[in-house]
């Protein structure tokens, strides 16, 4: 079933035409990625399909009544609402039945609106949708409902949008990067959410194994020309090496023909005949083809940087916490030359702070950080680069620096660097203010490696990048010979570049993990296994009685079980008071053999849901108690 049709659409922003006659559609439960470099027009494709812009000529044909929702990079959030405000104020019907619920739980004496809004949850089967609604609200951290929009942070806000997205249900699902400000282990959980729905998804995205486990089509956009590849990322991958090769075999064709038919035309009189004519114009289109070429750089650098001391950076039992957190507490490490560390762990368990403390950003509450002389860090921060009113491309970097020394005496300028990285001669001297989001970030970049560091210190160096220029930031990364600590939740970009990990645990506590993240997440999945198959022999083991208290359930519930266990109680009190009604009612000797059939019906329904709520109110009762 086709629910959007896109017809020779075309977008350009005064002289710069992002793209022409760009025709393609999207199919139920089709999950599409739309590859591009930065600055090719991906973001302006997601603002055409979700109706917030329109293209300069073409159309976009939807089908009849479809929904669509769309997760931005800025998403717009109403700053006064709180954030189960923004949550149930969504576009979703059973949201709204919820919502209702919800109030009416807040005031339970007021038996007549409780019981309206409680027969409407039960009309519109809404209590395994507020389940639902709970699980994706703790497994994107949005644990505090009462919380202000205005008062989050940037990745909190983008995590709630993406909330609002999920809960819709919309026929059409259109994402842009919606993996930023998500930590592995939400990143993994969404991954698994996509791939297991049935559900439409047309999405920008530049995590690769996302693309791989998600996604069955990638379109392309590349230099004007739109690329279809019926696959996962692999298949994109295999497919377009094949195309290239084909087109590099036709370029080779084009410029044999084209020397041939030179050749021709300069022996041609100056009085030509209409068939002579005819040949002049396929020599003009012959041309055109042979002087085509692609715009794709390979980074080989052979960088002469300063050469390393023996001492390189030690850290000294350091602790640094703030009030109720601790996120350092006396670590210690010796980096030796050459070392790779890829830095990974949830939100908030102190990897920035950490990049800080050793680039001497912030100062530790105690330890000490002793830097090596020859050390010269490059630190790439997510804060993004500064930029003055009026500045061009190449003055920015020409800030920084002139050039990369190279060996055998060699140098990589300015300008050079800026062409590796996708900047042409053109582009290198637009104003800084035409420049995309990603297209800022790898200026940024390139303003840290014209420095010439040897030891760099990488925060977050994937967000908002296309996945051409990670291949190019992964080339340099592999061929530079100091030292490298990066945080990413790129775990495509990690495992390629990394050999070793600080995983950050929270409460202080860091792991030192020797091997990449795809070994680190094999070790993590074995453990598991072991733990459960030991927990398995143990209750074989001990009597019914004990078991429970010998499996770790002495935890404290978690936000979700709280919140169940809180309406648990609500929800049994409301259970009991209709089923009392229920009875009382069977003392009226005027019913008839059918209304007691219907009141029998009833009263059944909810004596099981409430031995159900029950048996679970017990349950969680005694996790509570342990």
């Amino acid at each position: 079933m086709n629910l959007v049709s896109v017809e020779n659409i075309a977008k350009s922003y005064g002289e710069l035409v992002l793209f022409e006659d760009l025709s393609f559609g999207i199919n139920k439960h089709q999950k599409i990625a739309l590859v591009a470099r930065n600055g090719e027009g991906k973001t302006s494709i997601l603002n055409i399909l979700a109706g917030k812009d329109a293209p300069n000529s073409g159309s976009v044909n939807y089908r009849k009544g479809i929904r669509i929702s769309f997760l931005e990079q800025e998403p717009s959030l109403n700053p006064e609402l709180t954030v189960e405000q923004t949550v149930l104020e969504s576009e979703n019907e059973i949201l709204k039945v919820i919502a209702a619920y919800e109030a009416a739980l807040e005031h339970p004496e007021n038996e007549k609106a409780y019981q309206k809004a409680f027969e409407s949850m039960e009309r519109n089967n809404a209590w395994d949708f507020e389940t639902q609604y709970q699980q994706i609200l703790s497994k994107l951290k949005l644990n505090n409902l009462k919380t202000k929009v205005g008062s989050l942070s940037g990745g909190q806000k983008k995590r709630l949008a993406l909330a609002n997205a999920l809960l819709n249900e919309p026929d059409l699902l259109i994402l842009d990067e919606p993996t930023n400000h998500l930590d592995l282990e939400m990143i993994e959980w969404l991954e698994d959410y996509f791939s297991q729905k049935k559900i439409t998804l047309f999405m920008v995205t530049h995590d690769r194994y996302f693309l791989e486990r998600v996604c069955n089509e990638i379109l392309e956009l590349e230099n004007g020309q739109l690329y279809s590849y019926k696959g996962n990322y692999a298949y994109y991958l295999e497919k377009k090496e094949a195309r290239l090769e084909l087109e590099a075999t036709e370029l080779h064709k084009s410029k044999l023909l084209y020397k041939k038919e030179l050749d021709w035309m300069r022996r041609q009189p100056k009085a030509r005949t209409t068939k002579s004519k005819s040949r002049i114009d396929d020599f003009h289109s012959i041309k055109e083809k042979a002087h085509r070429r692609r715009e794709i750089h390979e980074i080989q650098l052979e960088i002469n940087m300063e050469r390393m001391g023996s001492k390189i950076l030690e850290i000294h039992k350091v602790s640094k916490s703030y009030p109720g957190i601790t996120l350092l507490d006396k670590f210690d490490y010796n980096f030796l030359r050459g070392e790779r560390i890829g830095i990974i762990g949830k939100n908030g368990t102190g990897k920035s702070t950490f990049l800080n403390i050793v680039t001497g950003h912030e100062k530790p509450d105690s330890g000490k950080i002793v830097i090596g002389e020859t050390i010269k860090f490059g630190y790439y921060t997510q804060n993004g680069i500064t930029v003055k009113e009026g500045q061009k491309v190449i003055d920015v970097i020409r800030e920084f620096g002139d050039y990369i020394p190279l060996k055998k005496g060699r140098q990589l300028s300015a300008q050079q660097l800026l062409e590796r990285f996708l900047f042409d001669r053109k582009k290198q001297y637009d104003f800084v203010e035409k420049l995309s989001g990603g297209e800022r970030k790898r200026l940024y970049l390139c303003t840290v490696l014209i420095q010439n560091p040897n030891f760099l210190i990488l925060d977050e160096p994937t967000n908002d990048l296309d996945i051409i220029t990670l291949n190019i930031l992964e080339s340099f990364l592999l061929d530079f010979p100091g030292c490298l600590l990066v945080v990413s939740h790129d775990r495509y970009f990690m495992d390629k570049i990394v050999d070793h990990l600080f995983i950050f645990k929270g409460d202080g506590v860091i792991e030192d993990f020797p091997g990449n993240y795809s070994d680190y997440r094999d070790y993590e999945n074995s453990t598991v296994l072991e733990k459960r198959a030991k927990k398995e022999d143990g209750i074989q083991n001990t009597t019914a009685k004990s078991s429970w208290r010998s499996d770790d359930n002495s935890k404290k519930l978690s936000f979700e079980e709280q919140n169940e266990y809180k309406k648990l109680e609500k929800s049994i009190h409301s259970l009991e008071k209709q089923k009392e009604e229920l009875q009382n009612q069977f003392a009226d000797t005027s019913l008839s053999g059918e209304e007691i059939d219907v009141l029998s019906i009833r009263l059944k329904d909810i004596i099981e849901k409430l031995e159900d709520k029950t048996e679970r109110w017990f349950e969680l009762s005694m996790l509570l108690e342990d």
